[in-house]
């Protein structure tokens, strides 16, 4: 892929952590309009009315064609393949030999033999490499991110998320018709303004949704009769504050530790580009970069890895299945902790690190310490504000026997020493408690999100 190879960047720095952690990449960007009224207000129109959220931008799409399509999905990943016919949609989960995660990325499967791989940079590269590396007979198109894409040049396709209790109605009215039922996470087509959309069913925070796609040319007029539309209902336009906390509503973990770093993986990270890693950040320090690894069990996959066929890492996984030692919660922050925490900036000395809202990583990967009794019992992988609930929350993987709604942990917020990463100001370590709750968090994602 050309540029300085994450192999070449590891030997030039002596150590995987210490390249990471200092790594002046940046947390994750969401190419769009920050705010169009305000993230207070554009979080809680998901919930109450309808929200508009652009996805043109910020993911990339992988376009892998060919009669060995299905074969290197199903090779590299934990899905079952089964029934997974054009029209359908699938979050789809790779793990390494030893069954540690390498990502997720959202599979549609436009056509016979055609499936766009959307996403965070981390599944497409996997698949690109494999199927390269393997001799799959297939053909990869690759669409990055409005980020890495060449100045001037538009997606390939517009992608408009909406997502509220007025959602179904309002397309209704912009399609003149009642919409086909389509169960969760299946296609169907519109006709929006005279062009032809394709429409994911979906939800999010325990709202109906669709997600609406097409040729980018085609974008503008369907947003204008979109928004002409959603006037009658509501409508709210999300930028990318409030977009960047939906998943802690719906419990999705956006990134974790790829666990690509052992002796199996070392021709992909010669292949690789250090550009396409990110930054590590967070309280959590260790030597050793397998202690930030997870398995889809510790993070809520467990229900995704299915034994029908053989995939790289099924047999890790089959021994870890009975033995899952962590799994996945919501962390509820401390408000007094937050409070002192936030008037350390308005104090003399050193303040704590400094608490973004609403979205608070300040690296690709956040990795902080959760702890009990001072022992460490967890990783917090992602924190934020959700305006909905009046709760500053982080998503976790924590030990099993601490999982139970109520059980007091504690979160170590900054860094001990602080790095060198861009987004990292002097500051000093605050501990900050936190309440065990489950993930999702909002009691309608947990009940209604795939009705």
């Amino acid at each position: 892929m050309g540029a300085e190879s994450l192999e070449a960047a590891i030997q030039r720095a002596g150590s995987v952590v210490e390249l990471l952690r200092n790594s002046p990449a940046r947390p994750h960007a969401f190419p769009v309009t920050p705010e169009f009224t305000n993230w207070r207000s554009e979080q809680q129109a998901w919930r109450k009315t309808c929200a508009l959220l652009d996805q043109s931008h910020h993911m990339t799409d992988l376009y892998i064609s060919g009669k060995d399509t299905l074969r290197l999905l199903s090779d590299f990943g934990v899905n079952t393949f089964k029934n997974f016919t054009p029209g359908k949609a699938k979050q789809y989960v790779a793990v390494n030999k030893d069954g540690y995660l390498i990502g997720d990325a959202i599979l549609f499967h436009l056509e016979e033999n055609l499936v766009d791989v959307v996403g965070h940079v981390t599944v497409p590269n996997w698949l690109e490499y494999h199927a390269k590396a393997g001799g799959y007979d297939v053909t990869i198109e690759r669409d990055p991110n409005s980020v890495e894409r060449p100045a001037g040049q538009p997606p390939r396709l517009y992608r408009y998320e909406l997502q509220g209790p007025t959602a179904v109605r309002l397309l209704e009215k912009v399609t003149g018709g009642p919409l086909p039922q389509v169960k969760f996470f299946n296609m169907t087509e519109l006709t929006i303004a005279g062009r032809k959309v394709r429409a994911l069913r979906h939800g999010m925070a325990g709202q109906p949704g669709f997600e609406v796609f097409g040729p980018w040319e085609d974008g503008e007029a369907v947003l204008e009769a979109l928004l002409e539309a959603g006037k009658e209902f509501g409508l709210v336009r999300a930028g990318a504050k409030a977009y960047s906390t939906a998943n802690l509503e719906s419990g999705w973990i956006p990134t974790a530790v790829p666990a690509i770093f052992g002796p199996e993986e070392r021709e992909y990270r010669e292949w690789l580009p250090l550009a396409q890693v990110g930054s590590l950040g967070g309280s959590f320090v260790s030597d050793d970069i397998t202690d930030y690894y997870v398995t889809p069990y510790d993070i809520g996959y467990g229900h995704i890895v299915k034994f029908d066929h053989d995939f790289l890492g099924r047999e890790a996984l089959e021994r870890m299945a009975g033995e899952a030692r962590r799994t996945k919660v919501t962390l509820v922050w401390n408000p007094d902790d937050l409070a002192a925490a936030q008037r350390t900036l308005y104090e003399d000395g050193v303040p704590a690190k400094y608490l973004e809202f609403p979205k608070s990583r300040y690296a690709f990967y956040q990795v902080d310490a959760v702890q009990k009794d001072g022992r460490l019992v967890g990783l917090s992988l992602d924190v934020g504000y959700i305006a909905n609930e009046h709760a500053y929350v982080s998503l976790a993987t924590v030990d099993r026997d601490l999982a139970e709604p109520g059980t007091e942990v504690t979160v170590l917020w900054g860094e001990e020493p602080n790095t060198a990463k861009p987004a990292v100001e002097p500051h000093r370590q605050v501990a900050i408690r936190a309440t065990v709750a489950p993930a999702p968090f909002v009691q309608e994602v947990r009940e209604h999100y795939r009705k």
